[in-house]
């Protein structure tokens, strides 16, 4: 008999899931979170069934729930804050995703909001499991774990995406039309976004030993260039450079800036496009939690978009001065209700919600999902490579590194190697 609700597995515990970091509520633009939030959403209206939430540190839990209560149950009306918890609360347990998606059954959803390193095992897990899954931006740090997940999703028949809510912000989306009915052959291309020097705390666990800002935030813009250039340019070549100083006198090694320079070539004549995409989790505190912009020039025009900065800004009594976007997350109710549905952050896991729904019913395959509609890992070989090969860069000094293709035509490169001049 067939389901018509999903039932979700969310996997990870942290900001973006709940909210909750350091034993409160994040003082970013999330703190009453966005998967646990939007989840609870869907099930209020008859999208999802059953949920429950893993993570490393079970002790946490009480501390989660009572946030949740406060921010998402106190806050909205019909909330059901029901929610199996993995490991138990006294318990502490890095493999607990292995018990979590043992519990689970094929057709179920997961959504994967943890450490980049972490990612390539348990979205293997859940896959193997015949589970659809969702994976936060960067899906994996290397082509190899790339592949291999493609496979076996292809292998499992099931759906798994990447997170790049970017894709629905419609500015975003405006200007990656544009740029391909319009603009012509790509030119040029600078991207800029930042987190305050404060989310180095917040990710002080992982921050420089098994990840780094660019995996992090450079992901983003190079998914919009990997997605905006579909069959019009292809990565060749990736240059990175850092600036050094803030992290380090905080005892954490890691590089406070990561620029890559990214030589993109033009399918139709051969010709040179360059994208320049800068990150830092150094920026001061300011009216925006993040800075996000860039520019895009074609042959035939030109388009600058500042994501950070709609148009809208709020000065309450006791809380500064705020540049904010509901068109990401509208976390205001509307006569006690969660409103927040057309918001892109919402939507991001609404459309893989019911994506899944429809496979599950029997009524599309996870084929028909490459289209550019949802970020599958079949499609978004190229913003792996490249940060991939950035992070190669950086550790070889600043030595470009080239991208390997099997031809002139194909989109997906299957190897990097250093440029030898």
């Amino acid at each position: 008999m067939l389901k018509d609700k999903v039932d979700v597995l969310m996997v990870g515990t942290g900001e973006y899931t709940t909210g909750f970091v350091g034993g409160t509520a994040s003082d970013s633009d999330k703190g009453a979170g966005v998967v646990a939030l939007t989840m609870f959403d869907l099930r209020r209206r008859g999208k999802v069934d059953h949920v429950a939430m893993c993570g490393v540190n079970g002790k946490k839990f009480p501390g989660i729930r009572n946030h949740m209560k406060r921010c998402i149950e106190d806050v909205y009306n019909d909330m059901d804050l029901t929610c199996k918890t993995f490991p138990g609360d006294d318990e502490v347990n890095p493999k607990s995703y292995v018990n979590a998606v043992a519990s689970c059954k094929p057709g179920d959803v997961a959504i994967i909001f943890t450490p980049d390193d972490t990612h390539f095992d348990i979205a293997l897990e859940c896959i193997n499991k015949g589970m659809h899954v969702m994976v936060t931006k960067p899906i994996v740090q290397t082509l190899r774990d790339h592949k291999i997940l493609a496979e076996a999703a292809k292998e499992k028949n099931v759906l798994v995406g990447v997170e790049v809510h970017k894709r629905l912000d419609p500015f975003y989306a405006d200007a990656r039309d544009r740029a391909r009915s319009a603009l012509g052959n790509f030119q040029y291309m600078y991207a800029y976004m930042s987190q305050p020097k404060h989310q180095l705390e917040t990710f002080k666990a992982w921050a420089g030993k098994s990840s780094d800002i660019s995996y992090y935030l450079n992901s983003h813009h190079i998914d919009f260039s990997e997605w905006t250039l579909a069959g019009i340019a292809r990565p060749v070549r990736v240059t990175a450079t850092s600036s050094t100083g803030v992290a380090k006198a905080r005892g954490m090694e890691t590089e406070d800036s990561i620029t890559l320079t990214v030589q993109w070539q033009n399918f139709n004549d051969k010709t040179l496009g360059c994208g320049v995409y800068t990150s830092s989790w150094v920026a001061p505190k300011s009216d925006v939690h993040s800075q996000q912009r860039f520019f895009y020039m074609g042959t035939k025009g030109e388009i600058n978009v500042d994501q950070g900065h709609r148009g809208c800004t709020v000065g309450q009594d006791g809380k500064p001065f705020a540049s904010v976007n509901p068109l990401f997350m509208k976390y205001t109710p509307t006569n006690g209700d969660f409103s927040g549905q057309n918001g892109y952050g919402v939507r991001s896991f609404e459309n893989f919600i019911d994506a899944c729904q429809t496979i599950n019913d029997g009524k599309k395959t996870p084929d028909d999902f490459n289209d550019g509609s949802i970020a599958t890992v079949h499609t978004t070989f190229q913003g792996t490579a490249i940060l991939e090969a950035g992070r190669m860069s950086l550790d070889s000094d600043g030595q470009p590194m080239d991208l390997i293709y099997e031809n002139d035509t194909d989109i997906d490169p299957i190897e990097i190697r250093p440029h030898q001049f």
